[in-house]
């Protein structure tokens, strides 16, 4: 195991970063000395919590989908901070229900966001992560690990980041850049929140088998993130049994098969009954996506691509 480096004067950016992972491990970044840039969809929320910090910080507000907002983004970060240390990939969105019910715009913004969004974050942050050999912490979740029913753009976007930043670890080790894959089951966010009143999911969850069906409090789970940024791990695991789900991947696919299937044959009435009421993206970071691209598309103030970066005056 690497040993913890300190995190005193280094320059973390994390992205999704107005609230549930994003700004609790803001909160605890800069708690342990780093300094701060924020990101994300929701200027006022991310101003709420940039103001918070007790160390150096700053927001912009910007989509991570949008290639020319996030390269101002990172050129502005490095021009207020003088370098990045350590990006978090951390925003995302998430949908539920059976594929064929989900609304095919909120199904492809999952996988827009959550993986060509974090590729989009990383390239343009990394040419700073190089200059720093710094540190990337991509967030997936045990989707990556165990795919299930209800939530299949869900798990092919986090599919898609973890094997994203195993190659990448790969092709930037040898500059002094470290990647690390951040793995987190149900933790209590408001994107879990907002799939459990999906009545279906909720209850397919529920009924998973020990350890996989709980919600778990949200601060161990980011404890164990800051962990492993301090160390620089290339695996970092939120929950602790998590780790040996890895051992168990080969066995899980026909696991999850024969478990679904009979539980989506249980469930398929109701789904069935449910279905014009199964709407877009889940939670309050859903709606705040949801809403930024509706303002955009009608040409008003909604996101980066006409507003451009907000907050830059930060908080010392």
């Amino acid at each position: 195991m690497s040993a913890r480096r300190g995190l005193e004067g280094q320059v973390a950016v994390v992205t999704g970063a107005a609230r549930g992972v994003g700004e609790l491990l803001a909160r605890k970044l800069s708690a342990r000395g780093a300094k701060i840039a924020l990101v994300g969809l929701e200027p006022e929320e991310l101003k709420r919590v940039s103001e918070r910090l007790p160390t150096d910080s700053a927001y912009w507000h910007a989509d991570v989908t949008d290639a020319e907002a996030m390269a101002r983004v990172a050129e502005e970060v490095v021009e207020r901070f003088g370098a990045v240390d350590i990006v978090c990939a951390n925003a995302g969105v998430a949908q539920a229900g059976p594929f064929l019910d989900t609304d095919e715009t909120a199904w492809r913004r999952v996988i827009e966001v959550n993986l060509l969004g974090s590729a989009t974050t990383v390239r343009a942050f990394l040419p700073a992560l190089t200059a720093s050999r710094g540190y990337l912490l991509q967030i997936a979740s045990l989707a990556a690990i165990a795919p299930a029913p209800m939530m299949t753009a869900y798990c092919a976007s986090k599919s898609g980041v973890e094997a994203f930043a195993h190659s990448l670890r790969a092709e930037v080790g040898h500059r002094g850049v470290r990647v690390g894959v951040g793995y987190l089951s149900w933790t209590d966010t408001d994107m879990v929140r907002g799939a459990d009143r999906d009545e279906v999911m909720r209850e397919l969850r529920q009924r998973l088998p020990w350890p996989a069906g709980r919600t778990y409090p949200l601060g161990p789970a980011v404890d164990r993130l800051v962990a492993g940024i301090e160390r620089r791990s290339a695996h970092v695991y939120a929950q602790w049994w998590l780790r040996g789900m890895q051992s168990m991947r080969g066995y899980l696919p026909a696991f999850i098969h024969a478990v679904g299937r009979r539980e989506m044959r249980r469930a398929e009435p109701r789904l069935a009954a449910t279905r014009e009421a199964r709407g877009g993206l889940v939670g309050e970071g859903g709606a705040a996506d949801e809403k930024a691209r509706t303002a955009d598309t009608a040409g008003t103030e909604g996101t980066a691509r006409t507003a451009g970066t907000v907050g830059t005056e930060g908080h010392r």
